[in-house]
């Protein structure tokens, strides 16, 4: 699986190419302004926009023709920062007018053709914005590991000629059906392995080290960024997590590692050329 997809996008079968993404752009301006400075930079290489979060609007009007994907959303997990539908789906609010906080909660409680309308709304939304719209990935791993949820995956991926990222198939995240295969069935890329950056080490040496010894491949690193701010604090309770992935990749040497970087807009054009 790893060769052939290496060669799809023009690598030859020993090589290992990498994909530095960082998502949830639009979570808050800086969350933004950190991803846009990370990939014109080139430290990152791809990012993912919540359509429904409340800066998703200002990440597009600062886009400036970025690798930029869908971060396909129907869970708004915070306490005090909340985001909802943005289409009618009364089934995929909770009593806040908000998404559901939690995966168990929108797999009991969610209509599966409002989850449909909900993330093509989400992607043409993007497209609306001006977005060249290049994978979709899901917020909070909430689809992969139930067969429903992933099959409404799969078609918006192939109804839009787009790649997409499968998280459960990562150590720890192993679910009880094929997704591999089922998307390889479909006609659908995705990167041979999704790795978070907090996995790979904790300063940008280890994550340096990890990096050059992944097998041949076309390979994801992933995390979520942001320059500290109250705004952030205020956000998340996790904020010292994403400034530190921030600082993290700030820290890498590109040139003293031997991997090739791509985005997903490769994935993208290979799946265009065969359709």
């Amino acid at each position: 699986m790893s060769n052939t997809l290496l060669e799809r996008l023009g690598y030859r079968a020993d090589e290992t190419v990498l994909i530095v993404s960082v998502d949830e752009l639009g979570f808050c301006q800086s969350a933004n302004a950190a991803t846009y400075a990370l990939l014109r930079e080139n430290y990152a290489t791809s990012t993912s926009l919540m359509v429904p979060a409340p800066w998703a609007r200002a990440a597009a009007a600062d886009h400036r023709g970025e690798d930029v994907g869908v971060n396909l959303t129907i869970i708004s997990e915070l306490e005090r920062y909340r985001w909802g539908p943005i289409t009618h789906a009364p089934s995929l609010l909770d009593g806040d007018g908000a998404f559901p906080r939690t995966v168990d909660d929108v797999w009991e409680h969610a209509d599966l053709d409002e989850v449909r309308r909900e993330w093509r709304a989400q992607i043409e939304r993007a497209v609306l914005w001006g977005f060249q719209v290049t994978h979709l990935v899901t917020h909070f791993d909430a689809v992969e590991r139930k067969p429903e949820f992933f099959d409404v995956y799969l078609d918006l991926a192939e109804d839009f000629g787009l790649p997409v990222r499968l998280s459960g198939t990562g150590p720890g995240r192993e679910v009880g059906f094929p997704i591999r295969d089922l998307t390889g069935a479909r006609g659908v890329l995705t990167p041979d392995s999704t790795i978070e950056i907090r996995h790979l080490g904790q300063t940008p040496e280890e994550i340096s080290l990890a990096i050059s010894a992944l097998t041949p491949g076309v390979h994801e690193i992933v995390g979520r960024v942001s320059y500290d701010s109250a705004e952030l604090r205020g956000a998340t309770p996790l904020f010292a997590e994403r400034v530190r992935t921030f600082e993290l990749l700030q820290g890498i040497d590109w040139n003293d590692i031997a991997v090739k970087r791509t985005n997903y807009r490769t994935l993208a054009e290979a799946m265009r050329n065969v359709r």
